[in-house]
């Protein structure tokens, strides 16, 4: 009952090419546009404006930010991930191929979480015996 490598090639095939396919989707890139203005846009034009007109005090507060930003691990990128979502189901509900495409992902991921605690178990129990 073990992976086989044609079924993991068949699963990652799959994957990637839903992923590629929801990414390169218009609308959503629209909205992830938006959402990375709302999430970061704002301190890079900020720090533009602010060396126009020489505020140190305006590029301080948008270079600290933008400094938090480049730190590993901060959870922006994944903020930025969920207001696009948030943006495409607002702004385009009647884009069902991609609502449906995300709620697939979203269920399948599920049921491989749901496989591996069920797996992580049955480990346990072996190894407690």
């Amino acid at each position: 009952m073990g992976i086989t490598m044609n079924n993991l090639k068949e699963k990652i095939k799959y994957w990637l090419k839903t992923i590629i396919q929801f990414i390169l989707n218009p609308r959503l890139l629209l909205c992830f546009g938006i959402a990375w203005i709302i999430t970061n846009g704002w301190a890079y034009i900020t720090v533009a404006i602010s060396a126009y007109f020489k505020l140190e005090w305006l590029a301080a507060i948008a270079g600290g930010y933008l400094a938090a930003l480049w730190i590993p691990f901060t959870p922006e990128k994944i903020i930025t991930v969920i207001i696009a979502i948030f943006l495409l189901k607002l702004l385009f509900p009647n884009d069902k191929k991609t609502l449906e495409k995300l709620h697939n992902m979203k269920e399948k991921a599920k049921e491989e979480i749901k496989k591996l605690k069920i797996k992580h178990k049955e480990n346990k129990d072996l190894r407690d015996k």
